[in-house]
């Protein structure tokens, strides 16, 4: 019996729930599995075999004493858009989850430190900035893991979204699907899964045709130049050696291009003249990104008595590509640049748990791998006198190219310690490594204990020393000094690198069953920084730049509920979070004199601190017992607003708070002729509240850009 309340609603939230895992048992494989005459398993032995090999791998790397938020099938399918909606906007339902332009979310307080696991193989990180390599739709379930982790999560530490990918086992069948609406959205997709013998296969793929690519800079209804065309695919396919080893790969593509969506009724302020010409309309802008991502996992489970071990071969290879408006750009920041990036990384992870006696369970692993980046870029710029007057109105070319190569390397080992029956100790520590452009290594304790104080409260305190490696993708001082008399000259040269971050984390909650099928939870955290993290977007490219503040704190309190019983679910999360930060010690040359100078002698609050985040939603399910069900749903989402900038204090207001209502209507189809047939009707920002995300100003803020106005779409699929 495994002592963890996991209880999911149709939304697939899940309270605040630390997991206690002491008495779990290593699954018996090898027995009960019957072989026929020839020695092969039967269809139903395999699929016995597949589930308790699933099991298996999640006793490998359980979640002992962090905070774990669910996401079933169910769950997913019940929200608006279903597997249609953004992986971000599926996890801005979690407490302590803010929203953000690009797509992207802060955890916890933390700008972007979110590490994202296939069937437990941590993939590496990628370049895609607008668009999302990982979709809703490859998932059969999805967990957000937060807290104090345990020693086996490393690199990147403000949460990790560990997906179970789908499989012909748990997701057997065909599926084919047309979804679209307002602003253009078409989006196609197919999903097949199945077993043939001893192999077990899914495969998916979409096409994504849209008006809404990016956010849009103005409050107003359609955003102007902000097509995109989106194409992704998953292949999962995994193959039983014998009832206690199985080998599976896993494969996804992602090739996406952007316009970038223009703000309309600006005026170049710079000065410039280029070819004679000192004025361009910003409503014909035309600046393009591409961003593809490509990656593949090859592991190998295998089952051994007592001990489980997964070994993992992985690679992801992103490339970012930027073309800007030759003439446009140059007025208005004094640069056109075309930019090519790419990361391609390559390593291996191994994670294994041995259940020596009813007390210990000790699990231990490694993770290591080798990144190459590398980076051209071509860009058309002014000469200019030392006092920064052009000399010419005819745009000179400059040329920089970049090359790294380096990597991450991490150890760890633990010892989940059943001290007594209903109080359980994990403790164990970490050693992780970095040698790409800083070298820098840090050995990281982490100890959590859960406390199941009765059959309805459980208790769970931890600490945890973390090790985050900056991005690797950064600009080198020798970059820099090309732009030296032009029009791009930065401020300053001053580009220290980037140092990997450095924390203590402290994390404490409780949850309690109040009713049979009503939990409730409050969780607390804290994190003391060295060499805080953040990024930015600064000017074109739309590429994110990684820089340090010396000293960094967060902290804040969650509180969560939930509600599954009969026809209805419902559930309910807050959060308050405060992230503060002094003192810029690297990638310098983006910001100005003046906010360097006052962040040095001055905490500041971070450009993504959001004090107050909410999310509530319900779900009632109609004709529940019959073959043809309807799924009502409705969810809010509420943010007390980013930071922006005062005219003397960088990040120094919030913007305006805002609230968002989505419903969703699915009913299944199982009568004469429409058999596996399903409709899905959303209304996405039911009331069209404007709200603004971002207001062009803030450290590392590039431009504004307001949320989604209201939005209705609808689907049909049909199951085979």
């Amino acid at each position: 019996m495994r002592h963890a309340l996991l209880l999911s609603s149709a939304f697939g939230i899940v309270s605040a729930t630390p997991a206690l895992t002491a008495d779990v048992v290593s699954p018996p494989l090898a027995p009960d599995i019957n072989l026929g005459t020839n020695g092969n398993m039967s269809l139903p032995d395999l699929d016995v075999v597949a589930k308790r090999l699933d099991e298996a791998r999640s006793q490998i790397e359980p979640n002992l004493g962090a905070t774990r938020f669910d996401f079933s099938r169910q769950g997913i399918e019940t929200t608006p858009q279903g597997d249609n909606a953004p992986l971000n906007q599926v996890l801005l339902q979690a407490p302590g989850v803010a929203q953000d332009s690009f797509g992207q979310i802060h955890v916890r307080g933390d700008h972007n430190e979110v590490q994202y696991r296939l069937d437990g193989v941590q993939l590496p990180e990628g370049l895609s900035v607008f668009g999302q390599a990982l979709e809703t739709r490859f998932a059969h379930s999805i967990s957000l893991i937060t807290g104090s982790l345990p020693a086996q999560y490393g690199f990147l530490q403000a949460g990790v979204v560990d997906i179970t990918t789908k499989s012909g086992t748990t997701d057997p069948g065909g599926e084919i699907s047309i979804y679209g609406g307002m602003r253009d959205l078409f989006q196609p997709s197919f999903s097949y899964g199945g077993r043939s013998g001893a192999i077990d296969y899914f495969i998916t793929g979409d096409f994504l045709h849209t008006r809404i690519g990016i956010e849009n800079p103005t409050s107003s209804f359609n955003a102007i130049h902000d097509l995109s065309n989106q194409y992704h695919g998953l292949l999962h396919v995994s193959g039983i050696v014998d009832p206690t080893t199985r080998i599976s790969f896993i494969a996804g593509v992602s090739n996406d291009v952007f316009q970038i969506p223009n703000n309309p009724n600006q005026t170049p302020t710079l000065g410039l003249t280029v070819n004679g010409i000192s004025d361009f309309n910003s409503a014909s802008l035309t600046e393009h990104q591409r961003e593809i991502t490509d990656f593949g996992i090859l592991s190998l489970q295998k089952h051994i008595d007592t001990v489980d071990i997964q070994i993992s071969a992985f690679s992801r290879y992103t490339s970012l590509y930027f073309t800007p408006d030759p003439l446009g750009d140059l007025l208005y920041n004094g640069i056109s640049q075309t930019a090519a990036r790419s990361v391609w990384s390559t390593g291996a992870q191994t994670d294994a748990s041995w259940r020596v006696n009813d007390s210990h369970t000790v699990r231990a692993g490694f993770q290591g791998s080798g990144e190459r980046t590398v980076a051209a870029t071509e860009s058309q710029v002014l000469l200019t006198d030392d006092s920064g007057a052009p000399v010419s109105d005819v745009p000179s070319t400059v040329y920089g190219s970049l090359g790294k190569t380096g990597g991450l390397y991490g150890v760890y080992v633990q010892d989940e310690w059943r001290v007594l029956p209903r109080v359980t100790l994990n403790y164990g520590a970490r050693f992780d490594g970095v040698d790409e452009f800083t070298q820098e290594n840090q050995i990281s304790p982490r100890i959590n204990v859960v406390w199941k104080a009765t059959d309805t409260t459980t208790a769970h305190a931890g600490y945890s020393r973390y090790f985050t490696p900056p991005p690797f993708e950064l600009v080198s001082g020798s970059t820099l000094s090309l732009f030296n008399n032009t029009t791009a000259a930065p401020a300053t040269n001053q580009n220290t690198t980037v140092k990997a971050e450095r924390d203590h984390y402290f994390d404490a909650g409780v949850t309690q069953i109040l009713l049979p099928g009503l939990t409730a939870g409050v969780d607390a955290y804290y994190k003391q920084a060295k060499n805080l993290i953040d990024e930015g977007q600064f000017g074109a490219p739309i590429i994110e730049t990684a820089f340090n503040y010396a000293k960094g704190q967060v902290w804040g309190v969650e509180g969560t509920t939930s509600y599954d019983r009969g026809p209805w679910s419902l559930y309910g999360n807050v959060a308050f979070s405060r992230a503060i930060g002094r003192d810029i010690t690297s990638s310098q040359f983006n910001f100005t004199a003046d906010d360097l100078a006052y962040i040095s002698h001055h905490y500041i609050y971070l450009d993504h601190d959001q004090r107050w985040t909410g999310s509530v939603g319900a779900a009632y399910t109609l004709f529940k017992e019959t073959r043809s069900p309807a799924r009502l749903s409705a969810d809010l989402l509420v943010g007390s607003g980013l930071r922006a900038s005062t005219p003397t204090v960088p990040n120094g207001r919030e913007l305006p708070s805002y609230y968002t209502i989505n419903l969703s209507a699915v009913q299944t189809l199982n009568v004469g002729y429409l058999h596996g047939t399903q409709l899905r009707l959303d209304v996405i920002n039911l009331l069209d509240q404007k709200y603004e995300i971002r207001d062009g100003t803030g450290v590392g803020v590039g431009a504004p850009q307001f949320g989604l106005r209201r939005a209705i779409l609808g689907g049909i699929a049909q199951r085979f």
